[in-house]
């Protein structure tokens, strides 16, 4: 990422609660030898169960392995005198309930609305002082739709149908976001008892298919075909479609021709932002400030986040049940239960040991698709062409390939999603199938992160309702 001056650095402002960091040592305080949960992991999923968690009386840890918290969400201070959002750099996919029930505005978040949203250049011969055309989306609808009649009415006039469309089948998905998938294995094989209790997992995906009614075709075709069939079948212009497609490949090894591409678009349009329906945004402060935000309103409940504070293995007792983790320098930390904020193959591939482990769970964990496109840099010479001047702005740069990404923030193989977002790799199989409500096959154990349902991106639900899940096992206890 580039840092073009310093009028950019100081537009983003401090959070007004951004003193947070420095006032509190996330370290300082005496370490504890029992919790009731341990939390591996201070990136936002692993902040978001550790707040809910406390708030419902579950005395909470977190050990985040570096000198921030965050994880991807995170703002640094790399090069001298500019702070920025080192990777995930935008907000939308924010659950809001987790706005309102983490009080995250008490807690110093502001947001600022990215509008207008998406900026199109084309390369175009001028013919004298004529300015070469350019496609500017936001959120006024009569705008874009002047925007786009620059290539094409037809489209235009379409624009307005795709996007109800699009929100309609966001709808739908939007009720399988906030709960673990249904627990198919429960309702065909449990007891009485659990097949009664599954009955209710299948709540969203009832209500799913209310909302999708009579078009569950149309709707199926977008979340397996390549975007780029479905957006020809909706619009003429090159324009528009590339702007749109691009949703569809963010984070992803794929192409707008590739089946299931469609899938991904759809993930990155289906959030919102203060009650706006698709809407993104900017953190003020950055995206450390959310992680910030988080974190404050966990410790203002209690629970306890310390950094560079190592996990080094998930404890396990002679009887086959989670008792703790061991840190990098001999810590024993005991607890009732262990969440893992930790993509899944060093959750269950480097910190658990494998003994406790089924050998075909394992393998399917080692056979995760993690496989990563993404390289967190401006390619300047081609910015430089629709942008004159804009090299000679740069004052700094950094460059994330997915080496680094995995070393810096435990990324598997790059990928920001810890796994990719595979139809093959989504709700009854996410990370493995049979293994999808947050628990693992170690008792005691769950994964709150990215690599659980519902996925990757800032979204908080994988920690939110990985928390409640970890909550009802406990009272059952």
């Amino acid at each position: 990422m580039a840092a073009c001056g310093r009028g950019l650095s100081r537009a983003m402002g401090a959070s007004p609660f951004s003193a947070w960091r420095q006032a509190h040592s996330y370290t300082r305080g005496r370490l504890k030898p029992e919790y009731d949960a341990v939390v591996i992991g201070a990136g936002h999923n692993g902040l978001v169960a550790a707040a809910y968690l406390q708030r419902l009386g579950v005395n909470t840890a977190v050990f985040e392995r570096r000198h921030v918290i965050g994880g991807a969400a995170v703002t640094e201070e790399i090069i001298p005198g500019f702070k920025f959002s080192r990777a995930s750099y935008l907000l939308s996919l924010l659950r809001p309930q987790i706005y309102t029930e983490l009080e995250l505005k008490k807690h110093g978040l502001r947001l600022h609305l990215r509008n207008p949203h998406s900026f199109t250049p084309m390369l175009e011969e001028s013919a004298g002082s004529k300015v070469p055309r350019s496609l500017l989306l936001g959120t006024d609808m009569a705008e874009n739709q002047k925007q786009i009649a620059q290539f094409s009415r037809k489209d235009a006039e379409a624009f307005p149908k795709y996007e109800a469309f699009m929100s309609r089948l966001a709808l739908a998905i939007d009720p399988l976001l906030d709960a673990a998938p249904a627990d198919v294995e429960a309702f065909w094989r449990g007891s009485l008892l659990q097949r009664l209790k599954s009955l209710s997992t299948l709540k969203p995906l009832l209500q799913a298919g209310r909302i999708v009614g009579a078009r569950l075709p149309q709707y199926y075709q977008v979340l397996t075909a390549p975007i780029a069939k479905v957006l020809d079948q909706w619009f003429e212009s090159e324009p528009l479609k590339a702007t749109l497609a691009t949703d569809g490949v963010i984070g992803a090894m794929t192409s707008p021709s590739i089946p299931g591409s469609g899938y991904v678009l759809l993930h990155h349009v289906m959030g919102g932002l203060e009650g706006m329906q698709g809407a993104w945004g900017y953190v003020q402060g950055g995206m450390g400030a959310l992680s910030d935000a988080i974190a404050s309103s966990a410790a203002a409940h209690g629970a306890s986040i310390f950094t560079e504070k190592t996990v080094a293995k998930v404890q396990v007792s002679h009887g086959g049940r989670v008792q703790g983790v061991v840190l990098q320098d001999g810590s024993e930390v005991r607890s009732r239960v262990v969440l893992s904020n930790a993509s899944p193959q060093t959750t269950f591939l480097k910190l658990t040991p494998q003994e406790w482990l089924p050998e075909e769970f394992v393998q399917r964990i080692s056979q995760l698709d993690i496989q990563s496109p993404v390289t967190k840099i401006n390619v300047f010479d081609c910015i430089e062409a629709y942008a004159p001047g804009f090299k000679g702005s740069v004052v700094g740069r950094d460059v994330l390939t997915p080496p680094d990404l995995e070393r810096i923030f435990g990324l598997p193989g790059g990928n920001v999603f810890h796994c990719a977002m595979a139809l093959d790799q989504l709700y009854f199989a996410r990370p493995v199938p049979l293994h999808s409500s947050y628990r693992s096959p170690l008792q005691g154990l769950y994964l709150c992160g990215s690599g659980a349902h519902p996925g990757g991106g800032v979204m908080g639900a994988a920690g939110r309702n990985a928390a409640h899940v970890v909550f009802r096992d406990l009272r059952s206890m």
